[in-house]
């Protein structure tokens, strides 16, 4: 079984700021307004317009709000674990090899 949903969309109202914290590698894209972001152990505030992306890490918290009279609309992707994808890729190759040396025909 795969997890098929990866990603959560949610609305900022302007003057609200909204703590969010990151249970796994996320990247966050912005929609409709500029969000300003502020991270846990990051000195830097961000300030994204809509398009932009900014990959999040595992554990860290965030802040968002939203400055103007429009909502902003951010969503949060979920990242393949790197364990995920080494995993996708070996099964992957194994299955390319079995067909191969099968020539097309099935195993019953």
């Amino acid at each position: 079984m795969r997890e098929i949903s990866t990603s959560v969309t949610f609305e900022i109202k302007p003057g609200e700021t909204v703590p969010m914290r990151i249970a796994r590698g996320t990247r966050l894209s912005v929609q409709g307004a500029a969000v300003w972001a502020t991270r846990s152990n990051d000195i830097e505030d961000y300030w994204l317009a809509p398009g932009d992306k900014l990959k999040l890490r595992e554990r860290e918290r965030l802040w968002l709000s939203v400055e103007g009279d429009r909502p902003a609309y951010v969503v949060f992707t979920i990242l393949p674990r790197c364990d995920e994808r080494a995993m996708h890729w070996v099964s992957t190759g194994i299955e390319r090899l079995a067909q191969r040396l099968r020539s097309g025909w099935r195993t019953v």
